[in-house]
Parts: structure tokens; sequence; C-alpha cells
């Protein structure tokens, strides 16, 4: 996944660059530091070859996104102009720094996941030729587990939608998961600098907000204030009586609290939408993952917020041939998928990170059978998905409109989540950024498929 930025006039003729791969996460970073370089005045291009600055903000997290950043990187290094600079920001220059240097020559900074709120320094200090080392280099990573200053500067918003991101790192200890190792530990962004950001999307025309974080339910754990989600996701409703849609991602099994539930079910502008990766559904594949393996108490939730939210779209990811994975085990998984009936499902295979616990652990799954594995979840979920779709015909949905494709109108419903879910398809043009109710009248395994209905045609 990649987004580079809509071009911006440069007020004194330099322009930048940005490119972002990876999660939403790494895109409000990127956004963050788009408004840093706009205000400094530089102008932003699509065309790498019309900028002075060339930006990415790498993804980290597995190997194959570690992979795509470092060709992006010398892709750029190889075709760059002896005036242009290259800087690596995000998670691959906080992880693996030394090895984008040894790979790519040409990049000329590395800039930390908690340093790019420094991005302008750092340009100007490359572009004055000030550079700290002796290739030309400069770097500003610094200790993941140091909190810096917080910086908020806002998000756009595209096609009607914003991401907000409430804090950053992760204390949850997943065997699997490098991201403590480069995010450091939990890091809640203050509450009143989150309310004013979402009512500053609101006043810039967002119509949706999407609720992101590392482990989003563990807000303000860090701060001495647990279960603090549910009050400041009422805050934004009640402080921004014009947002459509209130959006929650990452949902950790075991913090979804009653409390939440309830205030979920109680503010109209949440959306029935909740996305919890749980990983796997067999106890014993959990613990050696060392998540948590009571799929009692995921059955028990799942049970509540379908009785307090009827029309719920429920999401999860899970991870097939982890280390030690049996058939047994992956049938487990299976039986699971199908008990709950998740509507939407993401399936990845497991990818051995140095670094992390899982790396070194015994019986790692050979590359085919990992595959077989995750096209066997996929399928199994494809006849649930669809028939989860299927049970919306009929139904009048809400759908924002979010571009235009042979003769379709493209957007999403509050049952899908931009970029991971599915789409709703609506016959002729309009606006991107409007929100549409639309009659649905068919359905796919991921789409839907409806018309434009007018409010006389509601009544």
């Amino acid at each position: 996944m990649s987004r580079s930025h809509r071009p911006q006039p440069a007020s004194r003729g330099l322009t930048y660059y940005l490119l972002t791969l990876g999660c939403p996460k790494n895109q409000v970073d990127s956004e963050g530091m788009a408004m840093l370089m706009l205000q400094r005045g530089f102008g932003s291009t699509a065309e790498p070859e019309e900028a002075d600055v060339l930006i990415v903000n790498t993804c980290g997290f597995l190997e194959a996104a570690k992979e795509e950043s470092i060709a992006t990187l010398r892709h750029l290094g190889k075709h760059k102009r002896h005036d242009q600079v290259l800087i690596a920001a995000g998670c691959l220059a906080q992880r693996n720094g030394e090895e984008i240097v040894r790979r790519v020559p040409r990049v000329d900074g590395l800039l930390g996941t908690r340093r790019w709120m420094e991005i302008v320094q750092m340009v100007e200090t490359l572009r004055g030729g000030r550079a700290r080392r002796g290739q030309g280099r400069y770097e500003l990573i610094g200790d993941p587990e140091i909190p810096q200053p917080d910086a908020t500067p806002r998000p756009g918003v595209v096609a009607g939608s914003a991401y907000l991101k409430i804090s950053d790192g992760c204390n949850a200890p997943c065997a699997f998961c490098s991201i403590p190792t480069f995010k450091g530990k939990l890091r809640s962004r203050p509450f009143e600098g989150i309310v004013n950001e979402a009512q500053s999307l609101v006043a810039s025309g967002a119509q949706e907000l999407i609720i992101i974080a590392q482990d989003s339910t563990d807000y303000g754990r860090d701060r001495g204030e647990p279960n603090r989600l549910p009050a400041l996701m009422s805050a934004i409703c009640e402080r921004a009586p014009g947002l459509r849609w209130l959006r929650l991602m990452y949902a950790y099994p075991g913090h979804v609290s009653d409390e939440l539930i309830e205030v979920m079910a109680s503010q109209r502008q949440i959306v029935p939408y909740l996305d919890m990766p749980l990983q796997h559904g067999h106890p014993d594949t959990l613990s050696r993952m060392r998540r948590p393996s009571s799929t009692a108490w995921v059955t028990k939730t799942v049970g509540k917020l379908r009785s307090a939210l009827p029309d719920l779209a429920l999401r999860s990811t899970f991870i097939v041939g982890f280390p030690g994975e049996t058939e047994a085990e992956f049938q487990g998984l299976l039986d699971f998928v199908r008990e709950v009936q998740f509507d939407k499902l993401g399936a990845f295979t497991f990818s051995a990170e140095p670094g992390t616990p899982a790396f070194a652990m015994p019986n790692q799954a050979p590359a085919e059978v990992k595959e077989e594995r995750r096209q066997r979840l996929l399928e199994a979920q494809q006849p649930i998905s669809l028939a989860r779709n299927q049970a919306q015909v009929g139904r009048v949905l809400d759908v924002l409109i979010e571009g235009f494709d042979n003769g379709y109108s493209v957007g999403r419903s509050y049952r899908d989540a931009p970029e991971v879910d599915g789409l709703a398809l609506v016959p002729g043009a309009h606006r991107v950024g409007a929100m549409l109710p639309v009659r649905i009248n068919s359905a796919l395994e991921y789409d839907l498929v409806g018309e434009a209905v007018s409010e006389l045609a509601l009544s």
C-alpha cells in the first residue's frame, strides 16, 4: 500500500515528493510532515523527477514490507539528481537504518518514527550542506522508548474521510510482532489535543473520522487512565456534532469493555463497526503467540456486541502457519471462523521477523503450507462474507463517495473501512466526498451494489 500527496504550489520554488508505504498510522505521520513542509514554503509534487526533496515514509513491519521500502528507495536513489535530497523516514529507518545505508548508498537522511516532526530541520540541514556524517548522511533516529514532544499537525481530509491517531507504540507482548522494537511502548496523545484535532478535521470537511493506533483500546493506560477510550469517543461525538461517522480500528482482545460497548451503542455518530484483530482461533496457537487465548471470552464479547449493536459489522485478521501450528490447530481456526461469522476477514501468512520471539521458534512451517492454509481460510470465509452482504439487500445505507470508475461512483457504507474492506458501487457520477442514501439491490462476496435514492423516496 502506498500513497503520494496531491501537488500544491510552492511559494519559494522548492518542491517535495512524499510517498507513504504501509499502514494508516504512517499516513497520519506523512500528513503531518506534509503540513510542516507546506508551512515552510515547499510545494508538493506527484512526480519525483520534479522534486527538490524526496521523502519515503517507510514500512518495516514485515520482511516483504521492508523489501518494498528498500526497492523504492533504491529506485529513487538510482535516478535522483545530484541536487536532490533523498530521505528515508518512518519505521524501517528506525528499525533497520544501517541496512538502508548499506543497501541504498545514495540516501541522504534517516528520520525515525518519533522524529517526523523534525522533517524541516533535516531538509534544511541537508540542503545547506551541513550533514553530520562523513558520507553526507544526517540521522535523526532516537530511542523509541523516550517520548518526543507531542506534535499534532492536522492530517488531511481525503474524500470526506480522515484518520485520527490517538496513540503510538504498543505494550502487548505478541511473539510475532516487531512493532515495540521500533515504535516503543504505548504513548497516548493528550485527550484535549485529540478532541481539538477532531473538531478541526470536521470543520475542514471530514464526514468520517477513523480512530487508529497500534492498540486503540489501550488508550490512556500509560497516563494512569485505563479504559479511557469510551470517554474520548463520547467527547469527540459531543464536541464535533457535524461528524457523521466515527469508526474504531484495532481493538485488542480483552480491552473491549462493557463501557466501550455502551458508548458505541448510545452515540449515533459511532458506526456499528469494529476491527478486532484476533490472529488465531485455537487456544494453543494463541498461547504460543503470547496473545489472549480464551476463545470463550471472544464469543461472549461478540455476543454482547451484537446484542447491543444489531447491525454490527465485525472485522478480524488471522495469521496462518505460525510455528508449531498443527493441522488440528488450523482446523480449530476454521471452526472458530465459521462459529463467529465475521463480516470481514483478513488472512496473512506468518512472517518470521528478526528480533521477535517467534523468529527462533521450532517447527517453522514451509511457505507452501502457509499459503495453502491461507487460501483455505479465505475459501471458508467467502460464503460467510457473501451471506452477511446479502443480508443488506433491500436496505438503504448511507454511502460515502470516494471516486468514479466505468460508469459507477465508488464508495463505502458504514460496513467498510477504507483500503481493507469492500466497496459500494452506485451507477452514475456523484460528487466525491458526498454521503448518499443508497438502496442496496445486490451483493457480492466483498462489495455491495445499489442505487442512490432521494429524500422523498425514503419517506
